[in-house]
């Protein structure tokens, strides 16, 4: 199973645009994808699935093209629920500078800003299972977003799910592999393909 996080988006605002519609991949991020889809052009990939969100079908699309394949969609693989979307948190300028917004950063470890990592491991768990099934024997593709392939990577892992954002193990167009015997995760493997 190779989890993947989608490629570089246009966001010349610099919001956090989570799940809003169209926020598309941009010319670096086509990029990233198509080294993605070359890297795994001899895996024996027989299902590839993406987040509903543009940026993810369209990671997920040159993958697809290149095993002969569709682009599947599973509501499960969507970015996480955050309540700052829309707005620019960056450092110095962004909504976090806001006395008002701190109350939502009150539990880092639920976070309280969001979707509860408790949460976000499920809905990945069974999206990922769900994948398995569909490419028993075989390899699949799952198209995801940062926090999501970060928390199924801890949850797999038997690791805590709350953490610093940016200790992340998932940068742009990364895959996270996860290997099985049955159902049971007996390893994972991480790679960064596309460059940064």
């Amino acid at each position: 199973m190779h989890v993947m996080r989608h490629g570089e988006v246009h966001n010349p605002d610099k919001i956090l645009y989570g799940r809003l519609p169209d926020y598309h991949l941009s010319e670096r991020g086509q990029a990233q994808a198509k080294a993605v889809a070359d890297w795994l052009a001899a895996r024996d990939i027989t299902h590839v699935v993406a987040s509903p969100l543009e940026r993810a079908q369209e990671t997920a699309a040159p993958i697809a093209a290149r095993h002969g394949l569709a682009v599947g969609t599973d509501d499960e693989l969507i970015e996480s629920a955050n309540i700052f979307q829309g707005q620019r948190v960056s450092p110095g300028d962004g909504a976090l500078r806001d006395p008002r917004n701190w109350w939502h950063l009150r539990n880092p470890r639920t976070p309280s800003w969001g979707e509860p990592y408790s949460e976000i491991a499920a809905r990945m768990t069974r999206a990922v299972r769900r994948a398995a099934v569909s490419a028993s024997g075989h390899e699949a593709v799952c198209v995801s977003h940062q926090l999501p392939v970060e928390t199924l990577r801890r949850s797999m892992t038997e690791k805590p799910l709350h953490h610093f954002p940016t200790r992340r193990m998932c940068n742009l167009a990364s895959v996270t592999s996860f290997y099985f015997h049955g159902d049971a995760c007996v390893g994972w493997g991480y790679a960064e393909l596309a460059g940064q």
